[in-house]
């Protein structure tokens, strides 16, 4: 007997569902493996979503390591509260943010804006206001400071402890996308989004959350580079599509010489 239309069109449906329920087992193995060989991983960056703000704008080009040396810098010569901020000089934060990278002085007038604006408009407790937001609101409201995108908003929701959202860390939303699919988008809103997705398959916990930003982040840095990854290294190479589509490729030459 023939399912009706209505059936018919409820399978397509279904099989998505059973799918996205699978992955989130999957991809738990998956990290499972990356902590075992990488360890435990911890967050470096400041939790609280205003100190994050200026910690971001403690290095430049941004990264982990050149904010840490900036932010340590700052914190010891001004302090980093809004007050602190404001008292100083310009060019006393420029010299202290030097030790962050390049243009210490733009970045000086960055982080003055900040504060300013935190102590102006949300009396100097940023994460307060933002608690008081639906999470789409507050997101909203984290990219209208300075140098932050989705990828930044995310992440501050999720380790300010505001929101446990799929974020993805900003610099290798590639790798649980070549996991996953084993290709990844040219854009890169459309792969930070593909990730995303994939990630929402795990428990929307703070702490299965957290935990797969900082692996995925960890794997990137160290093995699954955007150019050149090394596949012939990587722990869970037996379970990642780009790593299955690259031994074909080359089984296929090796075949054709």
């Amino acid at each position: 007997m023939r399912p009706s239309a209505c059936a018919s069109a409820s399978l397509p449906r279904a099989r998505a569902t059973t799918a996205a329920a699978n992955r989130g087992p999957r991809l738990g193995a998956i990290l499972d493996t990356l902590e075992s060989f990488y360890g435990g991983q911890s967050a470096a960056a400041p939790a609280d979503p205003y100190r994050f703000l200026i910690w971001w704008q403690c290095g430049y080009p941004p990264s982990e390591e050149r904010c840490a040396r900036g932010w340590h810098t700052l914190e010891g010569a001004v302090g980093v509260s809004p007050a602190e901020l404001l008292a100083a000089r310009v060019a006393t934060l420029a010299g202290a943010l030097g030790a962050g990278g390049i243009v210490p002085e733009v970045r000086a007038e960055r982080v003055r804006s900040i504060a300013r604006r935190v102590r102006a408009e949300f009396g100097g407790d940023l994460r307060g206001r933002l608690a008081q937001l639906p999470a789409a609101a507050a997101h909203r409201l984290l990219r209208t400071f300075p140098g932050i995108g989705a990828p930044g908003a995310d992440r501050m929701l999720l380790f300010g402890g505001l929101a446990a959202v799929a974020a993805v860390p900003s610099n290798c939303p590639h790798v649980v996308t070549r996991i996953a699919s084993g290709a990844v988008p040219t854009p890169y809103t459309a792969a930070y989004a593909r990730a995303r997705q994939a990630l929402e398959a795990l428990p929307a916990t703070f702490e299965a959350r957290r935990r797969a930003y900082l692996l995925l982040r960890i794997h990137g840095q160290q093995l699954c580079k955007a150019r050149n990854p090394r596949c012939g290294d990587c722990p869970i190479a037996a379970h990642c599509a780009f790593a299955a589509k690259r031994t074909r490729r080359r089984r296929s030459r090796a075949a054709a010489c």
